[in-house]
C-alpha cells in the first residue's frame, strides 16, 4: 500500500475532519511508532507503521465495503439539504469518502453497495459492462406473457435508444382489468433515470412499489432489515471485482 500523509490516515480512519485532527495534533495525542506526532504531513507507510491516538493503535483499511438494504424516503447521495442520505445510515464509520454505487429512486427500497473504491463503482456502472440489476416490482394492471415477451426486446421509453432486453418474471396476480395488481421480478443491465417506472409506463402501467434484490453477484442478504447494513464479506467483494473481467 502507498505511502499516505498521517492527517489523511486519521481522517480515513474516523477520527475527525482535516482540521480536527490538526487539533488532536497539537494536544501530543497521537504517536507514531512510539514517538509523538505533531505534524499532518508525515507518510505513514501502512503496512509498517503503527499509529495510535491516546495509547490506542489505529488501524488503516483503504477501501471499506457496505451492504445496506435502503429505506425509502432516504435519497442516493452523499449530501442533501433537505433529505437523509444513504451514507448517514452507515453510522459505525465515519470517513467522508464513502459513497453509493449507482442510486435507487428515494422511494426505491433494497440492495446499494456503499464503498469509497471509485475503481469497482465505476466497472459496475459502465455501461458497456452490462452488470445485471434484478428488482421486486409491484405494478396495477394485469402483466401477461405478451407482457414478457415485450421487455425481452427492448422498450422505448423516450431515449434516443430503445432500452436493452430485459427480464421479466411474473409471479403472481391479483384481480382482473383496470382492478389488477401484478408482482413480478425484473432483471436490466443498465441504470437509467426512472427506467423500470418507464418501462411498465410504456405498457400502461404505473409501479406501486419496487425493491432491488441484486447487483451483479452480489444478492440482498435477507437477515439485512430496512436500514440495516453489513461489510460486504471477502467472497463479495472478490465476486464484484471480477467484474472488471467482464
Amino acid at each position: 500500500m502507498a505511502n499516505i500523509r498521517l492527517d489523511k490516515y486519521l481522517a480515513d480512519a474516523g477520527i475527525g475532519t482535516r482540521s480536527q485532527v490538526k487539533e488532536i495534533l497539537k494536544k501530543n495525542r497521537v504517536y507514531v511508532n512510539d514517538a509523538v506526532a505533531k505534524k499532518g504531513d508525515i507518510k505513514i507507510d501502512t503496512d509498517i507503521d503503527v499509529v495510535a491516538l491516546d495509547g490506542k493503535a489505529i488501524g488503516y483499511q483503504e477501501y471499506e465495503y457496505f451492504m445496506l438494504n435502503k429505506p425509502q424516503g432516504v435519497v442516493s447521495a452523499t449530501k442533501d439539504p433537505r433529505d437523509k442520505t444513504v451514507v448517514e445510515l452507515i453510522t459505525e464509520n465515519k470517513r467522508r469518502d464513502l459513497f453509493p454505487v449507482g442510486r435507487l429512486d428515494k422511494d426505491t427500497e433494497g440492495l446499494l453497495i456503499i464503498t469509497n473504491d471509485g475503481k469497482l463503482a465505476n466497472n459496475l456502472l459502465a455501461p458497456g459492462k452490462h452488470v445485471d440489476k434484478k428488482y421486486y416490482v409491484e405494478v396495477s394492471g394485469n402483466v401477461t406473457e405478451e407482457t414478457v415477451e415485450y421487455f425481452k426486446t427492448g422498450i422505448d421509453i423516450g431515449d434516443e435508444e430503445m432500452t436493452l432486453p430485459a427480464k421479466l418474471e411474473i409471479l403472481n396476480v391479483d384481480g382482473v382489468g383496470e382492478n389488477a395488481t401484478s408482482a413480478c421480478n425484473i432483471t436490466i443491465m443498465e441504470g437509467r433515470y426512472h427506467q423500470i417506472k418507464r418501462m411498465f409506463k410504456a405498457c400502461g402501467m404505473e409501479v406501486l412499489f419496487l425493491k432491488r434484490l441484486s447487483m451483479g453477484p452480489v444478492s440482498l442478504d435477507e437477515d439485512l432489515p430496512l436500514g440495516g447494513y453489513r461489510k460486504l464479506t471477502e467472497e463479495e467483494i472478490k465476486s464484484l471485482k471480477e467484474v472488471h473481467k467482464i
